[in-house]
C-alpha cells in the first residue's frame, strides 16, 4: 500500500437501513412540497374569491359562466384521425409529386 492511503471503514449500519433513511428523507421532501403547493393553492383560491367580490355578482356569473364553460371544453378534446382512405389519397398525392420532382432532378 502506498503512504498516507487508508483503507476506508466499513460502515456498522447495513445499507439496508442507510437506504430506508434516504427514502425517508425523499418522502419527507415530497411531503413538504405537497403541504406548500397546497398553501399556494389556497391563498390564490382566496385571491379569486376576493377579486370576484370586487366585480360585483353579476360579473361574477359571467366569469363563473366562462370558467365553467372552458371546464367542459378542455377534457373533451380528442385528437383527430384520419380515414384510411384519407391516408391512402394523401400517400398517392405525395407519391406523384416526389415522381415529379425526381424527374425535374434528371
Amino acid at each position: 500500500m502506498a503512504k498516507g492511503r487508508r483503507r476506508r471503514k466499513k460502515s456498522r449500519e447495513p445499507a439496508l437501513i442507510r437506504s430506508a433513511e434516504m427514502i425517508g428523507w425523499a418522502l419527507g421532501g415530497i411531503e413538504r412540497e405537497i403541504m406548500a403547493t397546497r398553501d399556494r393553492l389556497s391563498n390564490l383560491s382566496a385571491q379569486a374569491a376576493r377579486l370576484r367580490a370586487q366585480i360585483g355578482p353579476r360579473q361574477a356569473t359571467v366569469v363563473e359562466r366562462v370558467d365553467s364553460a372552458m371546464e367542459s371544453v378542455l377534457p373533451r378534446r380528442k385528437r383527430r384521425r384520419m380515414s384510411a382512405a384519407a391516408r391512402k389519397k394523401i400517400s398517392e398525392m405525395m407519391k406523384k409529386r416526389w415522381a415529379e420532382r425526381k424527374k425535374m432532378k434528371k
